[in-house]
């Protein structure tokens, strides 16, 4: 459910507040932009208040960024709404999207939506009932080179095949961290062995 807002299904605080230290990096943002140019901070301040709040955008944050920088909230919500970066509504704590676009599909993306659908028992667009995983089907990530691939936050796995996204899945429902990149044993994008 990106792309939308869904305020009226999705319970939202009724206030969001940068804390100290993101207030400070907020701050130093905006000084980067020349006079009359601070709205260009927009996207950077949405990222820090996402990342702020468990990874997805409220309505009271959106509008603290527009007070911040001068804007209507609706200019705000314009720009959360178009970019698929921000999750307008809450997601798991680990965030998978897989890239089906037509590289990775040639590659085998399918299974690799197969694979997660499997372990996760949920759907394309679905949370567990958990809440630690949310897994999306998401356009070019650019790594086609290494596809089929995934992101989960802010890390890119390549070389997938069902069996290391079964992996990768196992270790994060464990807390465990996977080493991005390449799952296939390259060390980047050379030529595949």
């Amino acid at each position: 459910m990106t792309g939308k807002l869904h305020y009226q299904h999705t319970p939202q605080p009724e206030r969001f507040a940068f804390t100290r230290e993101n207030l400070a990096k907020a701050q130093a943002i905006v000084a980067r932009y020349p006079q009359g140019r601070q709205q260009s901070a927009v996207m950077p301040l949405l990222t820090l208040a996402q990342k702020q709040h468990d990874n997805w955008l409220p309505k009271a944050a959106m509008d603290v960024v527009a007070q911040m920088l001068g804007m209507a909230p609706v200019r705000v919500y314009e720009v959360a709404s178009f970019y698929t970066m921000y999750n307008l509504e809450p997601v798991g704590k680990y965030l998978i999207e897989v890239c089906t676009t037509t590289p990775c599909w040639l590659r085998g993306s399918e299974a690799i939506v197969a694979a997660c659908e499997k372990k996760l028992g949920i759907g394309i667009g679905e949370t567990t009932p958990d809440g630690q995983f949310t897994l999306r089907e998401v356009e070019c990530l650019a790594a086609c080179v290494n596809a089929p691939m995934c992101q989960i936050g802010e890390n890119y796995y390549e070389d997938l095949t069902p069996e290391s996204m079964t992996r990768i899945l196992e270790v994060f429902s464990h807390n465990g961290t996977v080493k991005p990149g390449p799952q296939s044993g390259r060390k980047s994008s050379e030529p595949a062995k």
